[in-house]
């Protein structure tokens, strides 16, 4: 029966029946497929410790004889690393959740993107390993993410005057929603209710992640002050342009609110 093989991570299982799952997956070759396990909760042998939520598995997969409208079907799974650390956190699955709920709503089916693919796994991995903190890491999958996918935002020189963050004499500057672009105090007239006010400091930082080699995303030391408005920033921003809020992110937040007493 043809078919094909290719690396994935588990982007969502949803149950199917009384033995099988619908699972999306983030593939290496494939872009975002969903597939049919048939059986999943009976076969241990192909599927054990293999189906669990941002997994990484080598999957084999056929498609369906008849319908070709129907879903491809997922044959065998060689698990490849389950990243169990990133489960036994709430605060690292919080993080998780929400970086593969942003693909799942926003990837086509079947749209090929690897430099996407790249960057979850290497997310995955510095949050499982802990060589990032998880608010660090997600700080680089959200602005690696926008510039992938095509609506990063301007947080290097005034959309008006043009005149770069490192020479603007305030601390501060106007960061607008709608059209994703920093606005110097000097320039601001009116300001969108879509937007808010960020320091040079954490755009600065938030350049550097994005700009510089991803491998050295661990030298960068950011203040709790950083972090915090980087978060808001760029959650902020990604919810407004795709145009929905996350559960997941919600999630997160509460987590936030309730380890601050």
């Amino acid at each position: 029966m043809p078919g094909f093989s290719t690396d994935a991570i588990l982007l969502r299982k949803i149950e199917y029946g009384d033995h099988d799952f619908i699972i999306s997956f983030l593939t290496q070759s494939k872009g975002k497929i969903s597939v049919i396990a048939k059986n999943a909760k009976k076969s241990i042998r192909r599927f054990s410790g293999a189906l669990d939520l941002f997994s990484v598995n080598h999957i084999h997969c056929t498609f369906p004889k008849k319908k070709k409208d129907a879903l491809i079907i997922l044959s065998q799974t060689d698990l490849e690393n389950p990243f169990a650390n990133i489960r036994y956190d709430v605060f690292k699955t919080a993080y998780a959740s929400f970086w593969v709920e942003l693909i799942q709503s926003w990837l086509e089916e079947g749209k090929v993107q690897r430099n996407l693919y790249d960057l979850l796994l290497f997310s995955l991995d510095a949050l499982n390993t802990g060589s990032l903190s998880g608010e660090v890491a997600s700080l680089l999958f959200q602005i690696r993410f926008m510039s992938i996918s095509g609506f990063s935002p301007n947080i290097e020189i005034c959309a008006v005057c043009k005149t770069p963050v490192d020479w603007m004499e305030q601390k501060n500057v106007r960061f607008d929603f709608q059209e994703g672009r920093i606005i110097c105090q000097n320039c601001v007239k009116k300001r969108s209710k879509y937007g808010m006010t960020v320091s040079k400091g954490t755009l600065k930082q938030l350049f550097w992640i994005n700009n510089n080699d991803i491998n050295r995303a661990d030298r960068i030391k950011f203040s709790s002050f950083a972090i915090k408005e980087g978060e808001m920033l760029l959650e902020a921003f990604i919810s407004f342009h795709i145009g929905r809020e996350f559960k997941s992110l919600q999630f997160l937040r509460r987590l936030r609110q309730d380890n601050e007493f």
